[in-house]
């Protein structure tokens, strides 16, 4: 991975480390935020995009989305873009929804640049342990969100 990564993601519904709006979560309107990604390297076949909830209270955290097969050509993500894959439970978007009084939980929308593509839908863990020779680079934009 180069030094200096030019890869970048970001949305207009928040800014880095801001709470997430109820529209995008599961206790609003449920919709998937509209992601915007620039800096893609050469050498890229495809993006994939998984977010992903750390502070949930399971052993592996809790996914809310995956996308896999977007065009590197593609700049807008949202929630028909790629080929939408499994959550922690279901498929498609799910919005944050933390347990009420759990504290402040953050999401991690990551956006990966590929040098291969992915073959199929894999979960989160199988995504990260079977193409990390594929990642070019890597970047995230992170929201909150509490109950």
């Amino acid at each position: 991975m180069p030094l200096f990564a030019d890869l970048a993601i970001r949305t207009s519904a928040f800014e880095n480390l801001e709470r997430i709006p109820d529209i995008n979560t599961a206790d609003g309107g449920n919709a998937a935020p509209e992601l915007v990604v620039s800096g893609v390297p050469d050498g890229t076949v495809e993006l994939a995009v998984i977010a992903h909830d750390p502070d949930a209270p399971l052993p592996q955290g809790f996914t809310h989305w995956t996308v896999y097969g977007i065009d590197p050509a593609d700049e807008l993500i949202d929630g028909e873009t790629g080929r939408q894959g499994p959550r922690s439970f279901g498929e498609g978007y799910f919005g944050p929804q933390p347990p009420t009084g759990h504290g402040v939980h953050h999401y991690y929308f990551w956006v990966y640049a590929l040098g291969r593509p992915v073959d199929g839908t894999p979960v989160r863990e199988r995504f990260l342990q079977e193409y990390a020779d594929a990642i070019l680079e890597q970047a995230r934009v992170v929201g909150t969100y509490q109950n």
